[in-house]
């Protein structure tokens, strides 16, 4: 666990051996555009990229001895954080622009995130998507989500942190993010890419096969 440090702003990322190859990619983007500390939750990599990661980020946190999938240790991760404002960012995310504006977006007591307006179509329910989540300190929901996740992990993080929520309890506890800061792949093929678009998100297996292409070109 990282000690002895606290960042203003930070931005959060974390992966296990199954998808550090998307890494090279997502550093390269980041640091294009990017200068804020950058933050590594190691949930169980490999001995290479862990040295590779250990020179393109401001710290590493180890999370590689709890167990389970990498997604349910995003919460745990964002609580070990070492900042006051925290932007966590999935690997799959492709990032085209300077994000350092996403910080004063946060507010106490609020996880931050950009509504799922793919899954909100299809299910009739709003969701929001935890591919990019932002929060200051380390608010009450977030402790109740990383609760909920060892407790229940179903399905995935996001789903987790969805059914903990109401319509009523999404208002005091979700602060929607302008929707340039999480533009998901199906967002795309739905037509709902904002001209401003910051960050696309490529999620599930048609998505993978999309940052491979980019990483091959």
């Amino acid at each position: 666990m990282v000690r002895h440090m606290k960042y203003s702003e930070a931005f959060l990322t974390g992966c296990d051996e199954t998808a550090e190859w998307m890494l090279p990619w997502f550093f390269e983007n980041y640091k294009k555009y990017n200068k804020h500390p950058l933050v590594f939750a190691n949930f169980g990599v490999s001995k290479d990229a862990l040295k590779m990661i250990n020179e393109n980020v401001h710290a590493v946190m180890d999370l590689s001895e709890w167990k389970g999938k990498g997604w349910f240790l995003k919460p745990k991760a964002m609580l070990n954080c070492p900042a006051h404002k925290t932007v966590w960012l999935d690997t799959d995310c492709e990032i085209l622009g300077n994000l350092s504006k996403v910080f004063k977006e946060i507010e106490p007591e609020k996880l931050s995130m950009v509504e799922d307006k793919p899954w909100t179509q299809r299910r009739k329910e709003i969701w929001h998507n935890s591919g990019v989540v932002g929060f200051q300190d380390k608010p009450i929901i977030l402790k109740m989500w990383n609760q909920q996740v060892e407790a229940n992990p179903v399905v995935g993080d996001q789903e987790v942190l969805h059914s903990m929520l109401n319509p009523i309890t999404k208002i005091t506890y979700i602060k929607d993010l302008p929707h340039k800061y999480n533009v998901l792949r199906i967002d795309l093929m739905d037509g709902r890419k904002p001209d401003d678009a910051l960050i696309i998100h490529w999620t599930g297996k048609k998505g993978k096969e999309e940052i491979r292409r980019k990483m091959d070109a």
